[in-house]
């Protein structure tokens, strides 16, 4: 199946009711807009903007976003306003809120709480916080939510160990890994060998943003120094075939998010995505929506567009969800009643047959 012609509408129809997983969305990118209207006047620091569509301005990148700078000026705009609890918990919520209408069933939200603590928010309260956010949507709207703690490369080890230590304090309690994200060409991932050590020596499982502002040899250093047993994004992989044997052999997953790699440049256009590819080489793919609102973005839109764009059927987007259960960082008992779940809903849609 492709989205063309009378076959599009059934498509799209097929693909909304699929039981879905992002395990790669950052909370300060997915906060709506109407909400950081309404945050910003109940924290007396109203938005100076003419329109809803000069808001958006602020929150998204166009259809032509020039650089990942550009992407990521975002996320200072809307920064200021995510430094109280009220605010973290309502947003937190909301980003459950908006998976569970795409029938996300399991989430993984990532935020560095050290970027909410410049009005006085200890890292252990900003952590609490997005933690309750995301329990109370679970139990509103049946979402299994649990969130990834980032650490960042321009910050100093003393600053990203505390926000690992307090990350361990919270494991299992609504936290499930840690990451690193942030300038990934000025900061390689050899710098983090120390820091990622502590938190493997506390327990905590590892993803790594890699591959994506910088090449091939971030991935190999993320996997076999900082111990990531997942990879956020990996676009650049290819540059390296024995980086992408030892993802293949290790069955590393990849946390893939196609409109934003487009859209920071990691690569030049759909022709150049290797996410097919990577398929057919037998690599572990999840497909994920990374930033909700500054992609403008749903998870049922990315695989619209894998369909469109790489010739992808709806089975083959079934197969990249039960990848996503599978790698989802949670107790196994669980990830197994869940896998369980995703295989049956899919089944019953004549997929996975």
């Amino acid at each position: 199946m492709t989205l063309k012609n009378e076959q599009s509408a059934a498509v799209r129809t097929l693909l909304s009711q699929l039981p879905k997983v992002d395990l790669h969305v950052h909370l300060d990118g997915s906060v709506m807009p109407d909400t950081l209207k309404e945050l910003a006047i109940e924290q007396g620091n109203p938005i100076s903007v003419s329109s809803h569509a000069d808001l958006l301005s602020h929150m998204q990148v166009g259809e032509h976003c020039e650089s990942l700078k550009e992407y990521l000026s975002k996320f200072s705009f809307v920064l200021p306003y995510l430094q109280t609890g009220a605010a973290l918990e309502r947003v937190a919520f909301e980003v459950v809120e908006q998976a569970a209408k795409q029938r996300v069933h399991y989430i993984e939200v990532r935020f560095a709480p050290q970027l909410h603590c410049v009005q006085g928010l200890t890292l252990h309260e900003v952590i609490d916080h997005v933690v309750k956010g995301l329990q109370r949507g679970e139990q509103a709207f049946g979402t299994i939510a649990r969130a990834i703690i980032i650490c960042m490369r321009n910050h100093s080890y003393e600053l990203n160990k505390d926000v690992v230590l307090e990350a361990a304090r919270f494991y299992k309690k609504g936290v499930v890994a840690v990451d690193l994200a942030g300038d990934e060409a000025s900061f390689p991932a050899r710098l983090f060998q120390q820091l990622f050590a502590d938190a493997r020596q506390l327990g905590l499982p590892v993803t790594i943003h890699a591959g994506e502002a910088a090449g091939a040899e971030n991935v190999k250093v993320a996997i076999t120094s900082l111990g990531a047993v997942r990879i956020g994004h990996g676009v650049r992989m290819l540059e390296d075939p024995e980086v992408v044997s030892l993802v293949k052999e290790r069955q590393i997953p990849l946390e893939m998010c196609p409109l934003s790699n487009l859209q920071t440049k990691a690569v030049p256009g759909w022709d150049a995505y290797p996410l097919r590819r990577y398929l057919e080489d037998g690599i572990v793919v999840t497909v994920n929506t990374d930033n909700m609102t500054v992609s403008d973005t749903t998870i049922q839109k990315e695989y619209e567009l894998l369909i469109k764009h790489l010739g992808l059927s709806v089975n083959d987007v079934a197969r990249l969800i039960m990848n996503g259960a599978a790698a989802a960082f949670l107790e196994e008992n669980e990830k197994a009643l869940m896998i369980s779940r995703y295989e049956r809903e899919l089944k019953a849609l004549g997929l996975l047959v």
